[in-house]
């Protein structure tokens, strides 16, 4: 059962016969006015207060664990929530495969195909116009990478969208071109689209989340506020706002961390989210060194997508008006650049805390550069799943240097985990299995050195609220039916949960 009484006030509640990760012995948590009021024995009697005239609810958990309620710091939510709806891509190996699924697709009453989930970066064979115009004939077609910084079109969707001539014979859009292409793709009616985001949160709640921060490219603070009003609340939002809203966020006096009345405190303002470069499967992430075989290419390195003479006024602009700064850096040079635009808000005395988006690719003496400036390594340990055979083969000799999780942490740099959904599942045991198995498949584990306790995945991915529950916490909470620090990482990756509450609401359920 799902959102069985997620827009209902919380009553107090007895969730009796708990377990704790890493203990042995029962306890009850006494959840009062959304708070864990009491963690005791199991079994030890609370009186009630003199005050509380409600009934106390009582749920038997028979031994079941409980953990804080998990946090996706990463998610692109309306992307995520179209995908079930697109073209799966993702298990096309080359561009003909890709055509012969357009194909297959396209009937006589089929008016437009958008399509999701493609990885070229091994491709024996390379994406053109005509090879999908072939596929589709006059049927606009529309298809986007996994990394969401291409996209693929066919002649007939370039007019549409009036990018014939920027789509060239590849047909194939990056970064900025792809980005306001997707843009004009996400204008959906906002009843249907909320509806769908409604659907994914119930999904992401039967996973244990109990929050998102979303980094979709929209105005983000009047669709979640709508989506609060019409009952959608089974998650916390905090949305993140782009270059292209900075002037009105500035204007309507956003502040990263505040409520956006009317939402009952579950909708807050995130960071300001800037790009600064692009992807590795794209071939985009902004590198020290030349990609094999783009050497001569217009862009061997990757690009740079915002100058850092532009960077640090926007990070400074932010920042003064109270929006902490979260920027994308995936390539090692681009972390670099990035951390050098911190140090210069530092110096001007304009550092707040902020977050680097990514991280995925580091030099080692960046490393301690993150935890001398206090930057948050916001990281999406499934993407180490998906990338590791392009980054062997782009980022060849330097894997070591890829996903430094272990590093990072033993470095003292917080850690915040994320899926980047629809990039990755938005299912926080997938990036904690992957953060701390490295492997996925039956694959041996990909640079396990690099790999992170359970205890530290687990508490990188409650936003701020640590691996354990305690006394006086929020009752966010996820009810789960293994030990997260004795399963094994395959164990982790399918973790069953029992129910999931959001302020002592019970968002969902498998308990009866």
């Amino acid at each position: 059962m799902t959102n069985r009484s997620a827009t209902d006030a919380a009553a107090p509640l007895l969730l009796a016969g708990a377990r704790l990760p890493g203990s042995p012995e029962p306890v009850d948590l006494h959840v009062v006015d959304g708070r864990i009021a009491s963690i005791r024995p199991s079994g030890h009697p609370v009186e009630p207060r003199a005050d509380d005239r409600a009934a106390v609810r009582r749920l038997e958990l028979d031994g079941l664990f409980v953990v804080p309620g998990l946090h996706d710091r990463h998610v692109h939510a309306s992307q995520w929530a179209m995908v079930s709806r697109r073209l799966d891509l993702a298990s096309a190996e080359s561009a003909a495969a890709v055509a012969a699924l357009v194909a297959a697709s396209v009937d006589e009453g089929t008016t437009e195909v958008i399509g999701f989930g493609y990885r070229d970066g091994l491709w024996p064979d390379l994406p053109t116009l005509a090879q999908l115009d072939a596929a589709s004939g006059e049927v606009p077609v529309v298809l986007v990478s996994a990394d969401l910084h291409a996209c693929w079109l066919n002649s007939a969707a370039a007019r549409r969208h009036g990018v014939l001539d920027a789509a060239g014979t590849s047909g194939v859009l990056r970064e900025d071109d792809c980005f306001a292409l997707v843009r004009e793709l996400d204008d959906i009616a906002d009843d249907v689209l909320d509806g769908w985001v409604g659907e994914a949160a119930e999904r992401a709640a039967a996973r244990g989340v109990v929050g998102i921060t979303d980094y979709e490219m929209r105005w983000n603070r009047d669709d979640w506020a709508r989506r609060a009003a019409r009952g959608i609340r089974s998650l916390r939002v905090s949305f993140g706002v782009y270059t292209q809203h900075l002037d009105r966020a500035i204007a309507d006096g956003l502040r990263t961390g505040e409520a956006i009345d009317g939402t009952g405190g579950l909708v807050r303002v995130g960071g300001y989210k800037v790009i600064t470069d692009g992807s590795l499967n794209t071939r985009t992430a902004w590198c020290f060194d030349p990609y094999p075989g783009l050497e001569g290419h217009e862009h061997p390195y990757g690009l740079s997508t915002v100058p850092f003479d532009d960077l640090v006024p926007l990070m400074r602009r932010a920042s003064e008006a109270g929006l902490t700064p979260a920027v994308h850096a995936i390539g090692d040079h681009a972390n670099a650049r990035v951390l050098d635009a911190f140090e210069a808000l530092g110096s001007a005395g304009w550092a707040r805390c902020g977050s680097i988006e990514h991280a995925q690719l580091l030099r080692r003496e960046d490393v301690a550069r993150f935890a001398a400036l206090g930057v948050v390594a916001s990281v999406q340990p499934e993407h180490a799943m998906d990338d590791r055979d392009v980054a062997e083969r782009y980022w060849a000799g330097r894997t070591d240097r890829a996903f430094m999780l272990a590093e990072l942490a033993a470095a003292g740099v917080e850690l915040a985990l994320g899926s980047d959904a629809p990039v990755a599942p938005l299912d926080p045991w997938v990036a904690i299995a992957a953060a701390v198995g490295r492997a996925r498949d039956g694959r041996e584990p990909w640079h396990p050195e690099q790999a992170i306790e359970a205890r530290i995945a687990l508490a990188s991915s409650t936003n701020g609220a640590g691996a354990a529950v305690r006394e006086g916490a929020a009752a966010d909470l996820a009810v789960i039916e293994l030990d997260p620090f004795a399963a094994d990482a395959d164990a982790l990756r399918t973790m069953p949960v029992a129910a999931t509450l959001l302020g002592g609401r019970v968002t969902h359920s498998t308990l009866g």
